[in-house]
């Protein structure tokens, strides 16, 4: 049995569970596959799996494992998830903590501990990056940024902003959300100008502090939120002059509190709840 603990951000749920108990002869892409299932596991949007570090820049390193089985270079709300799982088991006690993650070092601040198992935190998650070889998007040619970028699926051609923020993420401002955005989202994930794929995020501005987001994630498909998603959505509308570089991000599952600071660095503010404990059989 392998024991887990499953969060959520905003209804973004992920399953952690530590390294040491997921024994060497079970292929971590399966245990995703298996325990993310809505139907047949505990069900999730992903797992992170942490271990603790003995040496270098961070505490800890965590991967997050979609759904599909693929590995993300990051995740904001599966991070948050993680962290709160060290805390919640008394692993972590210190306000700050450095985790490791496969696009850097991302950094923990505790803000308030709501109650046990709830949590608040600000994570410097570190800079964007706009080159269509970073994102990374196929373009004709090399490009510094990648902003209304057109795209087409089939006959219907779309405006694509994209930008990394530890993610691939591509960003459409639409007027409103009546429209078949899961359809597009599931078919631009996989378009043939993402290599990678990517987060397909679909915005709609309120105002130059608020903006609304419905999401399609890569490996994983539609969420109630994403930190991540958030970052990229922000980063883009202050980019591309529509809003102030402090945004309210609003999902349906909650909002999240983006600032672009003036240094670069991308600062999420949100919280991760407990939903529960349990084990898994192997």
């Amino acid at each position: 049995m392998i024991d887990f603990c499953k969060f959520h951000g905003f209804g973004n749920d992920y399953i952690v569970i530590e390294k040491q108990l997921i024994p060497e002869d079970v292929s971590v892409s399966d245990l995703a596959c298996a325990i993310c299932h809505r139907h047949t596991g505990a069900g999730a949007d992903g797992i992170a799996v942490i271990e603790k570090l003995d040496a270098g820049d961070a505490d800890y390193f965590c991967d997050i494992v979609n759904p599909d089985g693929s590995i993300a270079g990051f995740s904001g709300n599966g991070t948050r998830c993680a962290v709160s799982y060290l805390y919640y088991k008394k692993l972590w006690s210190e306000k700050n903590l450095n985790l490791g993650v496969r696009s850097g070092v991302k950094r923990y601040e505790l803000v308030e501990e709501i109650a046990e198992g709830h949590y608040i935190f600000k994570a410097e998650i570190g800079k964007p990056r706009f080159g269509s070889d970073e994102v990374p998007v196929k373009t004709d040619l090399p490009q510094d940024t990648v902003v209304d970028h057109k795209l087409m699926l089939g006959d219907v051609p779309y405006a694509v902003s994209a930008v990394n923020v530890g993610n691939p993420a591509a960003c459409i401002f639409v007027d409103d959300f009546d429209f078949d955005w899961r359809d597009v989202g599931r078919e631009l994930e996989v378009h043939q100008a993402f290599p990678e794929r990517a987060n397909i995020v679909f915005v709609n501005l309120i105002d130059r502090g608020n903006i609304e987001l419905r999401i399609w994630e890569r490996g994983a498909g539609e969420t109630s939120a994403s930190g991540t998603c958030a970052s990229a959505a922000a980063v883009l509308s202050a980019f591309t002059g529509r809003t102030d570089r402090k945004v309210s991000v609003h999902s349906p599952g909650g909002t999240t509190e983006i600032e672009w600071r003036g240094d670069d660095e991308i600062l999420i503010t949100g919280r991760a709840d407990l939903a529960y404990c349990g084990e898994w059989p192997v």
